[in-house]
């Protein structure tokens, strides 16, 4: 029997709201007790004893927004090295999307990624159509039965409309959620940037924030028309978070999040064309970035996440029009996520809950995963939130090293991550 019990923690679960100074007990990899000191043994036996020592004990991160080049181009990143990086930055649920090669657009495709060796969790959504082409619906009840949460195309747009409406009609007969990238393919088409005077000062093509605006609208008047559960997997613009908040009001089902590097960067820190941060979306305005932390703070944002897209070295080291777009997230996820905490905008429980419970109820994980409910898998994160780090290539763990924040100062610093009561990672002393 394995049991250990986490002492003189801070212990933060958002779920119930609990911010204290406690303890929590895992036995055979689910919690069975948390709560403030004393700690209570309530099986009376011996057990293995982590001294927190002040630290925040969370439920571990769920990352609803991650890729891979499993399998197709391992050498990106592989599922196991991903695992590697997500630990290391105390995310314990990876939601991987099906942009690989050939795409998760079948069952035995997703039972090999869901069942993949890895140090964290592993949640596969699926090919909303066949080879993520856009043109016929993929077998979404099957792909669901094997092990898919979700369905998407990845960081492509479904451009027929008609097709789109047939695969959002479907997944609301079985209550399955759809994501979509939000980005009109036409104006997008060329663009290495946001459009607008940065890009005509270097001299970029640019995609307008129109592009996505335009599609965040058609996709939810379709969910409006269709009762489909809807997820817009990140957007950028402050006119799609207008547009996604009206449709809140209005009771449509749906729900989106934003990427870390959104929250953080703009269209100015682009600078001497540095493609680490040629990113889809591409960082928009400043306007628009705060406008992603006032939907954050809101409510109207249901989640953050990293993006994880790493790209292979020649893909990014080339002009920056040429370059591929995308970046390694997953160790920069957490300190990111505690901007809106550090800032006095929210308080610690609130702005977790957009990497921890929030992420479970969009996809309504029923095992307990992000919470410390009493029986939920033993996931936690344990960090200091207060201790600074500078994000260096150098150090990550994950296969490909493209990071946005290269050089950029956070708060935020993962001591240790453990998943199911096991320990897969620890910082160095």
């Amino acid at each position: 029997m394995s049991r250990i019990a986490f002492l003189n923690a801070r212990i933060v679960d958002p779920a119930s709201n609990t911010d204290e100074l406690g303890a929590v007990l895992v036995q055979d990899g689910r919690i069975v007790d948390t709560g403030p000191l004393p700690f209570n043994d309530p099986a009376g036996g011996a057990y293995d004893i982590v001294d927190c020592e002040g630290r925040v004990l969370c439920p571990g991160l769920i990352d609803l927004k991650v890729s891979t080049g499993e399998p197709g181009n391992e050498h990106r990143e592989t599922i196991a090295s991903a695992g590697r990086a997500a630990a290391a930055g105390g995310v314990t649920t990876i939601v991987l999307q099906p942009d690989t090669d050939p795409a998760l657009d079948d069952p035995a495709l997703v039972e090999y990624v869901a069942r993949a060796r890895c140090d964290v969790r592993v949640r596969p959504m699926a090919a909303l159509t066949h080879g993520l082409k856009g043109e016929t619906m993929s077998e979404m009840a099957l792909l669901a039965d094997a092990g898919a949460v979700a369905f998407t195309d990845g960081n492509r747009t479904l451009k027929n409309t008609r097709v789109m409406r047939r695969a959002l009609s479907y997944a609301a007969t079985f209550d399955l959620v759809v994501a979509v990238h939000c980005e009109d393919p036409y104006l997008a088409e060329g663009g290495a940037m946001n459009e607008g005077e940065t890009a005509t000062r270097l001299g970029l093509p640019g995609i307008p924030a129109a592009a996505e605006a335009i599609i965040v609208e058609r996709d939810i008047r379709l969910a409006e028309l269709t009762g489909a559960r809807l997820h817009i997997a990140q957007i950028s613009t402050r006119a799609s978070l207008d547009l996604i908040a009206a449709a809140k009001k209005r009771g449509t089902k749906i729900t989106c999040a934003v990427s870390a590097a959104h929250l953080a960067l703009n269209e100015l820190d682009i600078g001497t064309y540095l493609t680490f941060r040629k990113l889809s979306p591409p960082l928009r305005s400043d306007a628009d970035r705060q406008a992603m932390l006032e939907g954050v703070i809101s409510g109207t944002i249901d989640a953050i996440v990293s993006s994880h897209d790493p790209q292979a070295p020649d893909t990014k080291r080339q002009p920056f029009a040429q370059s591929a777009f995308g970046g390694a997230g997953l160790e920069t996820l957490l300190p990111v996520a505690l901007m809106p905490f550090h800032s006095g905008d929210m308080n610690l429980a609130q702005a977790l809950a957009k990497v921890t419970s929030d992420p479970a109820r969009i996809l309504r994980f029923s095992d307990g995963s992000g919470t410390l409910a009493k029986g939920a898998p033993g996931d936690l994160c344990i960090f200091d939130p207060g201790t600074a780090r500078t994000i260096r290539r150098e150090d990550l763990l994950s296969r490909s090293k493209n990071t946005p924040f290269e050089g950029l100062s956070f708060q935020g610093q993962v001591w240790r991550t453990y998943v199911g009561g096991r320990k897969v990672f620890e910082a160095a002393s």
